[in-house]
């Protein structure tokens, strides 16, 4: 029994001092960190071929994107510009990327029509996609077809095509 003993422990002590250069071979690297694109705010978009989506159940807006504006970039991002109109005609317009792999949503630009040009703030920055609250109109865009999972659900095309129920989709 002792002789079994002396035998697991010494292979042990031997798989173990093995265990040193072979960890070694493969050293633990951090994940490489990912970094944003380069973005441009769109130099125009237009609300007449606008791709609507179902936002709100009762809202008297209607809610869609620019298909000339969305982007898949080479980072990952989905850009695009959103709009929500009014009955009476008031128009709010917002330029914004999601990112489906860490679900979370920036708005690059909001749209003045005083002075037809985009406002942007330092302070705009990443915020996680919520059921409530500034980010909910993204997590149903991207829910609708902007992602599939946690990855750009393919091209603009594709994207639009889902969007518009032109394309079986299923949010894995």
């Amino acid at each position: 029994m002792n002789n079994r003993f002396f035998r697991a422990a010494a292979c042990a002590v031997a798989l173990a001092s093995m265990g040193g250069p072979l960890w070694a071979q493969y050293p633990y690297r951090e994940p490489e960190t990912w970094k944003e694109g380069e973005v441009a705010l769109p130099a125009r978009f237009s609300t007449d071929r606008l791709v609507t989506v179902d936002i709100e159940d009762r809202s008297s807006f209607e809610y869609g994107i620019d298909p000339d504006t969305l982007s898949v970039g080479a980072d990952g991002v989905v850009r695009y510009v959103f709009v929500a109109r009014s009955r009476s005609g008031a128009l709010n317009a917002l330029y914004e990327g999601v990112r489906c792999n860490a679900a979370e949503v920036k708005v690059y630009g909001r749209w003045d029509p005083d002075s037809a040009s985009w406002r942007t703030s330092a302070s705009d920055d990443w915020q996680p996609l919520d059921t409530r609250g500034s980010t909910r109109r993204a997590l149903k865009l991207a829910q609708s077809g902007l992602c599939d999972g946690r990855a750009p659900n393919g091209s603009p095309r594709q994207i639009l095509q889902t969007l518009r129920g032109e394309h079986p989709y299923r949010l894995r």
